[in-house]
């Protein structure tokens, strides 16, 4: 499985009883998938991972499978406490999901000796390709990461912690035992904004939570990175991605909530988040549109 172009991290529709609304969600990937999206990363972060049960989750992985009908790739989120990542990776194999993305083990600090543990019983419950991401509490060592690279099942690393330097480490290190092939990317939150700094290592691959509810500007972003059209980054980055990043860091938890807020901007009802998150102030919403409506008139100018 080989992953490229730009990464969707779709978010996850909730109806007015509650429930994951399956439809909703078959749209909201299906169109991400047309609007061109180069894999689905479903039921993961942006996706609100951490509110999701066990049948919101299998909920979740059935309807994206069934709207990218093959098209891209499909990974699901799996993680938290160790029976819980093993039933959601074995359940996203019976589901017709094409891979896993490993999300940091519940609450502890762990050693990385403990955290390929913990990677090895959960792509063993799934037998699925899987991405380890690293990310608050998942802090992997370099060793650590060569280890689970050769691992057949372990493809990638999602690096969500921004210390390039250990992230340089690790890929020097990969690099010898695993070859060019294991897949790197940026999964910072708003990724794009550190996508020029990322590219300086050598990860040119990255995740687009504002692809979600502007994939307009999240592909007029990617292509002018990829084309070297250094002047159209620029201004997407001052004029989009910049303000996105402002208004996202005024309230924990904004990272997940304002996609979800876009999303309905441009039409899709996708509902509120669930607790312990909170959707944005009318205030904050009204600045979001205003971003939006800036990004969209830069990319198609």
């Amino acid at each position: 499985m080989r992953l490229q172009g730009v990464l969707f991290f779709p978010v996850t529709p909730y109806g007015p009883d509650g429930d994951v609304a399956e439809q909703v969600l078959a749209r909201h990937v299906d169109a991400g998938v047309t609007a061109g999206a180069g894999g689905v990363f479903t039921a993961c972060g942006t996706g609100e991972f951490n509110a999701l049960s066990p049948d919101d989750h299998t909920a979740a992985v059935r309807a994206s499978v069934a709207a990218t009908a093959g098209r891209v790739p499909v990974l699901a989120g799996a993680g938290g406490t160790l029976p819980q990542a093993r039933a959601q990776a074995a359940a996203a194999a019976a589901h017709g999901a094409d891979g896993l993305l490993i999300m940091p083990p519940y609450l502890v600090s762990a050693p990385p000796d403990g955290l390929v543990r913990y990677v090895r019983e959960v792509t063993g419950a799934g037998g699925l390709p899987a991405i380890i991401y690293q990310r608050n509490n998942a802090r992997y060592s370099p060793a650590a990461v060569a280890e689970l690279a050769r691992l057949p099942e372990v493809i990638g690393f999602k690096d969500g912690l921004g210390d390039l330097d250990l992230l340089q480490r690790i890929i020097l290190t990969v690099r010898e035992s695993a070859g060019p092939d294991f897949t790197f990317f940026n999964g910072l939150p708003t990724a794009e904004l550190t996508v020029p700094a990322y590219r300086g290592l050598g990860v040119n691959l990255y995740s687009s939570a504002a692809f979600a509810f502007a994939p307009e500007v999240a592909l007029a972003f990617y292509r002018a990175v990829t084309s070297g059209d250094e002047d159209l980054t620029r201004r997407l980055l001052t004029g989009f991605y910049k303000p996105l990043v402002e208004l996202r860091d005024q309230v924990p938890g904004y990272a997940v909530s304002l996609v979800k807020a876009g999303v309905r901007l441009r039409g899709l009802d996708v509902g509120g988040v669930r607790p312990p998150l909170v959707d944005p102030s009318p205030e904050h919403v009204a600045a979001l549109e205003k971003i939006i409506a800036t990004g969209l008139e830069l990319a198609d100018p």
